[in-house]
């Protein structure tokens, strides 16, 4: 058994199924998205003509699409400024809650369990103008019904509240791992010198979790450049593309549009700027977040 670990080709054979996996479902993809990127086809016919540049310098050029790109932007801004924060707080409060824990943990954990399509067309109920939850209880104070949906000005954010709320639970039950696992020797020490419930959380436990905070917030980047389902769903990219992310306008030129090239250009270029924000973050921010050892 040790003669057979010692020889390097038992660690290959080991290694060979997860990267002949590797290879034909993401590095392949990737290598052939690239290569489409620079041809003009409409993903069906056997002719494909290489155009070079051409597909990216006509994605750059469209309104739409950094309309799109902004879309993205508020995606990472909300989960950032709205969604961390929050995750936080309602961990905090569950790790201090002493009777039906467990309870609290399933009950946040619950939504991102559901399907993205459901939870869709249950906040689609809730912002129904005619019917909707939302707009019965704004009558209660005289506020006229609000078309949530339907109005530019208001589609973005409804869909910002319902994607954070189907995803906070699961960051909350990450967070809560984290926080649990402080030895309370900690906090008992922080509490005989007298430290109040907000001064603990502020000075002990929101340091000693940067680190799990780091990687939700790496998670939140990435969720956000990949968003498509909660806008499909939801609106489509509408009113009038104002809800577009990258990915719905990629899906809306490369799938229903026929124009195969054009789509895995916009591919390319969601890949490019997904690894651009999160080496950035990494070097900015994460590096800067060190191991905490208890």
């Amino acid at each position: 058994m040790n003669k057979a670990l010692r020889n390097p080709l038992t660690y290959v054979l080991f290694l060979l199924p997860t990267l002949v996996l590797f290879i034909a479902f993401f590095i392949y993809p990737v290598i052939n998205a690239i290569y489409y990127s620079f041809t003009s086809w409409n993903g069906i016919s056997k002719d494909v003509t290489f155009i070079g540049f051409d597909n990216y310098l006509n994605v750059m050029s469209k309104p739409d699409f950094w309309e799109s790109v902004k879309n993205n932007g508020y995606f990472i801004l909300f989960s950032l400024l709205v969604q961390v924060p929050l995750i936080i707080f309602f961990s905090l409060l569950i790790s201090n809650v002493k009777r039906l824990k467990g309870l609290y943990k399933t009950a946040v954990f619950m939504p991102s369990v559901m399907s993205t399509a459901v939870i869709g067309i249950l906040w689609g109920f809730i912002y129904d103008p005619d019917t909707g939850l939302l707009n019965k209880l704004l009558g209660l104070f005289g506020i006229d019904p609000l078309m949530w949906l339907a109005d530019k000005k208001t589609a973005m954010i409804s869909i910002l509240i319902t994607n954070a709320w189907q995803w906070t639970g699961f960051y909350i039950v990450m967070v809560l791992a984290a926080i649990l696992a402080i030895p309370k020797d900690l906090d008992e020490a922080a509490m005989i010198d007298g430290a109040t419930g907000v001064q603990r959380a502020m000075r002990i436990t929101i340091p000693l979790i940067m680190p799990i905070i780091s990687v939700v917030i790496m998670l939140s980047i990435a969720g956000a450049m990949k968003a498509a389902d909660i806008v499909i769903v939801m609106t489509k990219g509408g009113p009038a593309g104002a809800t577009d992310v990258m990915a719905t306008y990629m899906i809306k030129h490369s799938i229903t549009s026929f124009k195969y090239g054009y789509g895995n250009s916009i591919a390319v270029l969601i890949f490019v700027f997904t690894l651009i924000v999160t080496v950035l973050y990494q070097v900015l921010i994460a590096r800067r977040t060190e191991r905490i050892e208890y």
